[in-house]
């Protein structure tokens, strides 16, 4: 009902938080030619939270439940559904904003080791 709200909260923090790292690392002339920098690994994070949260609010418009009128959530027209669409969005929202996140996490050690292992055979060759 209601799920995609939790990864696009998550999606508006995190555009947040990257564009002050971005400032900062601008403002502390951090070289970003021999790593890939936390700002941009952040542009991964959120592009991933918001095309899923697209995603998902495009399903809930399609079946009918977000409206494109006040309260636009149709849970949110009687108390019954409010509490249903709530544990909806404590279970399935903060899972799915979970297992993004965990991913990313994933991409990114990914990508910090296979930079390690290029330094490794640069330094030996």
């Amino acid at each position: 009902m209601a799920c995609f709200i939790v990864p696009t909260t998550e999606a508006i923090v995190t555009t947040i938080a990257a564009k002050v790292i971005k400032k900062k690392e601008a403002d502390h002339h951090i070289d970003s030619s021999e790593h890939i920098s936390l700002s941009r690994k952040m542009g991964w994070l959120n592009n991933m939270l918001w095309g899923g949260s697209a995603l998902l609010a495009f399903e809930h418009v399609w079946h009918g439940e977000v409206q494109p009128f006040f309260p636009f959530l149709t849970a949110a027209s009687d108390p019954e559904s409010t509490a249903e669409m709530l544990h909806e969005m404590a279970t399935s929202g903060t899972a799915m904003a979970a297992v993004v996140t965990l991913a990313w996490a994933g991409l990114c050690a990914a990508v910090s080791a296979i930079q390690k292992r290029g330094k490794t055979e640069e330094a030996e060759a």
